[in-house]
């Protein structure tokens, strides 16, 4: 517990140190930087930005799982999204191969 706390603690700073060195920071702006400056401005606690970087860590894999497991199951049932999906992919890829 004491070591994630503490490897998250090293990758927010490590996220602060990069956005003070950044020239263009619309460019770097995801949710982590968000929450570093709600710290900055006072509206958040060191603790709170931990905590919520944290949780995106280790819930998005499950989160995202389960997501794909009742998307996969929707297109299953209804085959017509499921031809129309694939039209689309073949208009946008072509007769390319997928690659991984």
């Amino acid at each position: 517990s004491k070591d994630l706390k503490g490897a998250m603690e090293n990758l927010i700073e490590q996220k602060r140190q990069k956005l003070s060195t950044v020239e263009k920071l619309d460019e770097h702006m995801d949710f982590a930087s968000q929450l570093i400056f709600a710290q900055n401005r006072g509206d958040l606690t060191a603790e709170n930005v931990n905590q919520c970087v944290l949780e995106m860590m280790i819930a998005a894999p499950d989160t995202l799982s389960v997501t794909l497991f009742f998307m996969l199951i929707l297109i299953a049932e209804h085959p017509t999204v499921e031809e129309e999906m694939m039209r689309e992919i073949e208009t946008v890829v072509g007769k390319q191969e997928l690659q991984r």
